[in-house]
Parts: C-alpha cells; sequence; structure tokens
C-alpha cells in the first residue's frame, strides 16, 4: 500500500484507536525504570578509566531498562555485555532514557544535560512514543531530525544507531484494532526515519525480528530480561559495525600499552 493512502487510511480509524486506548490506558500497568547504577563496564578493571568503547543509550522508557527489575538485565548493559564478548574490548556504558518521552523531548530536555563524555557509539531508542501518540509525520521529522542533527553535532565522531519500533501488532499489551492501526503509524515512522539517518549520518537498524509474548515483561508492553537480552543480539552487529576498525583500535591499543 503506498504510504500516503496509509497514512490516510489511519487517521481514518482513528476513532477506533481512541476508542480502545482510552480502556487500555486504564488496564495497563505502569512499570517504573528498574534499581541498580545505570552506568557500568565490562572488561579488565584496569581498563575502565579509559575504556576502548563507550555506549550510551538513548531514548525512551526502553533506553531506561523499564520492563525489567534490575538495571543490570536492562537494554544497555546486555548489548554493553554482547559488544566485550563479540569485540574483545572493554565497554564502558551508560543508560539515559525518561518514560514516555518522544523524539522532540529527547532532543529538547535529555540530549542537553547529558555530560560530554567522549562516546563512540550511541544506541537511538525513540518512535514507539512517537507513533502511540500519533504525531504526524511532519512533527516526527522535525523532532527525529532535529534529535539526529543534535547527536552529530555533540559527539560527530560517534557511531549512531537507531532501533525502530517494534512490530505493533506482536505486542501483547495492544488490541488487534489499535495495533493494527499502530503498526500502520510506525511502518510509516520507520521508513521516515530510516531516510532522515541515512541524510545525517546515522545507521537504521531494521525492525526487531520474532517478536515473541516471552519477551515482553508483565504489562505486555515493554521488554523482559529475555526480550532485553534478545534486543542485545539484534542490534550488536549494528553497534559494533566495522570488525576490522574495532580489531585494528585492540591492536593499537595493545601495541602502545
Amino acid at each position: 500500500m503506498p504510504l500516503f493512502l496509509k497514512a490516510m487510511l489511519s487517521w481514518l480509524l482513528f476513532p477506533v484507536y481512541v476508542w480502545q486506548g482510552l480502556a487500555l490506558r486504564r488496564s495497563v500497568e505502569r512499570l517504573h525504570p528498574p534499581q541498580g547504577p545505570t552506568s557500568g563496564y565490562f572488561g579488565p578493571t584496569a581498563l575502565a578509566a579509559d575504556p576502548e568503547i563507550r555506549l550510551l543509550v538513548l531514548g525512551d522508557s526502553a533506553a531506561a531498562g523499564v520492563g525489567v527489575e534490575q538495571m543490570e538485565d536492562s537494554l544497555a548493559a546486555r548489548l554493553a555485555e554482547r559488544l566485550h564478548v563479540v569485540s574483545g574490548l572493554t565497554v564502558a556504558w551508560r543508560a539515559v532514557g525518561s518514560n514516555g518521552a518522544v523524539s522532540a523531548e529527547v532532543r529538547d530536555y535529555v540530549v542537553p544535560n547529558i555530560a560530554r563524555d567522549p562516546y563512540t557509539h550511541i544506541v537511538l531508542m525513540v518512535g514507539t512514543n512517537d507513533v502511540k501518540n500519533f504525531h504526524r509525520l511532519k512533527r516526527f521529522k522535525t523532532g527525529f531530525g532535529g534529535l539526529l542533527y543534535s547527536l552529530r553535532a555533540r559527539w560527530p565522531q560517534a557511531r549512531i544507531v537507531w532501533s525502530p519500533p517494534v512490530d505493533m501488532k506482536r505486542v501483547p499489551a495492544l488490541p488487534r484494532g489499535i495495533a493494527t492501526v499502530l503498526e500502520m503509524r510506525a511502518d510509516l515512522v520507520r521508513k521516515l526515519g530510516a531516510r532522515l539517518c541515512l541524510e545525517r549520518g546515522a545507521i537504521p537498524s531494521v525492525s526487531l525480528p520474532r517478536v515473541e509474548p516471552a519477551g515482553f515483561s508483565r504489562d505486555g508492553f515493554h521488554a523482559s530480561v529475555e526480550g532485553s537480552a534478545y534486543y542485545a543480539g539484534h542490534l550488536v552487529d549494528y553497534v559494533i559495525g566495522d570488525r576490522l576498525a574495532l580489531n585494528f583500535a585492540k591492536d593499537t591499543s595493545t601495541a602502545s600499552s
């Protein structure tokens, strides 16, 4: 279906979204961010002060780790662990997420308050709330596009990876009607977001495959411990990029020590 027809159809179905959405809001449990430190590292203790990879996982509740009980089970920590295992390098990680945040809010209120640590890799977990809040594509383009610009200006050398929204029709908490409408919106956001990434120096990943109920927490919306680990495995190749470059960095670090 052409994108403009999909956008038009999603707006025609907006009453379904509102009707089922109000009931859903009353019934779904609102989870809190997990306990534990929002930063850490994997690798030799001696290299913790000067890690080869500095990972920032930034965005909405997915970045904040909502859905798990302990921060060590969150996407950020599990992804850092996978990066360390795959590359053999020391990985420092930090998670900065805000529950319910849309792209423009991350751009305006989160990024300006992050310390200018020399992050080498940034994973962007935004877009789901833009879909859920039924933002028009023009609004998403302004918010998400501006977010990419701000990240590139603040960390010009970092590898930036965007993880787009999952298939809304596979999210257990969503009734069929609202899931169908939101998936139309999500498809539009994925396509526009991927285009903006390619135009503005970021890497879009494909949407998470094999979305299964076991991957969701008890609210049926956020990732569980198993889901976070699976998500990390999905993203690691996008984040690590050119393994030859990482191996070169490792060899150079060894030679100079």
